[in-house]
């Protein structure tokens, strides 16, 4: 697995934008952003903190300044994230409590290794590592084997994830179920917006949300090809609406070796005390059918594309 270049000073400050919110905005109205953000009111943030309404109440309008035991269990109660909670922190006047490291940071070091553990051994499968903002981290060499006909320029690090899958120049139009899949990403999407206000995600919504919408594909490989042992039309005709016992979405791609079609599974760290490991996820994808476990298997025994991607 490749490593991304990346320094090893540990960082507890928040980003600029986050700085910028910190002092234009008092914690009272900070709190008060997350709970509304969270849809609870007052009564029930105090149920759920073990305290009073009305002190709520003072905390917000600024009558009262909580402790920092009082922010860190209120931020815990409106799941916050290690990110924001650190601009709690910093609003209300106290030093910021996680750390966030660069991923070759020695004291992530087992953290990364368990990353690429995972990754590696979930070949002949595609699987990848990503940020809070969708930008690759790291890949298996599988991945690289849907990448086929996509612009050198979206592969370019930082490669972000989101991106490269609607992108006109990407895998968009490439991916069978276009309109499912493009649905799925965008409401995946936004739901990570409402959970983290985080700006330069809304900003990836905006972009993604303008892309020009891709007609279904004419079944044709990248570049009109057609690889040798690769299905025909009459073979596999996915539509947008193929039905998966409506458990879940599937990826469905066509590739130089024929349509696959994949589910996926997100995995993240369980009890991170560190920002980074907190906002880092693992993608792996598995065959939805047959006919991918099939060829996958096949790819791997034959040894096709056996390198992997360049995190940034």
């Amino acid at each position: 697995m490749d490593t991304p270049t990346a320094g090893s000073k540990t960082n507890t400050a928040p980003t600029r934008a986050n700085a910028t919110a910190t002092a234009a905005t008092p914690v009272g109205g900070l709190l008060r952003i997350w709970r509304e953000r969270r849809r609870l009111s007052q009564l029930e943030l105090a149920g759920a903190a073990d305290i009073s309404a009305r002190h709520v109440s003072f905390l917000e309008t600024g009558r009262s300044v909580p402790s920092r035991a009082m922010l860190l269990r209120l931020a815990e109660r409106l799941d916050v994230p290690l990110r924001e909670r650190n601009a709690l922190l910093l609003s209300a006047g106290y030093a910021p409590m996680y750390s966030e490291r660069r991923l070759d940071d020695p004291a992530l070091r087992q953290a990364r290794a368990a990353v690429d553990l995972v990754i590696a051994g979930h070949s002949p499968y595609p699987a990848l590592a990503v940020d809070r903002h969708w930008t690759m981290v790291s890949a298996n060499a599988p991945v690289n084997l849907l990448l086929a006909g996509v612009d050198p320029r979206l592969l370019q690090p930082p490669v972000n994830v989101l991106r490269l899958s609607l992108h006109p120049d990407g895998l968009g139009p490439r991916v069978e179920n276009y309109t499912q899949w493009r649905t799925h990403v965008l409401m995946r999407l936004r739901q990570q917006i409402a959970a983290t206000a985080d700006p330069i995600l809304t900003e990836l919504l905006a972009e993604l949300e303008a892309y020009p919408l891709i007609s279904k594909s004419d079944g044709s490989a990248p570049g009109g090809a057609k690889r040798d042992g690769a299905k025909s039309d009459g073979d596999a005709k996915p539509t947008d609406d193929t039905d998966y016992g409506g458990v879940v979405v599937p990826f469905r791609l066509r590739t130089d070796f024929g349509v696959l079609s994949f589910f996926s599974t997100t995995t993240v760290f369980g009890t991170p005390l560190d920002v980074t490991l907190s906002e880092l996820a693992i993608e792996s994808f598995f065959p939805a059918d047959p006919q991918t476990t099939e060829i996958l298997n096949r790819i791997a025994r034959e040894g096709v594309g056996q390198q992997g991607l360049r995190g940034p």
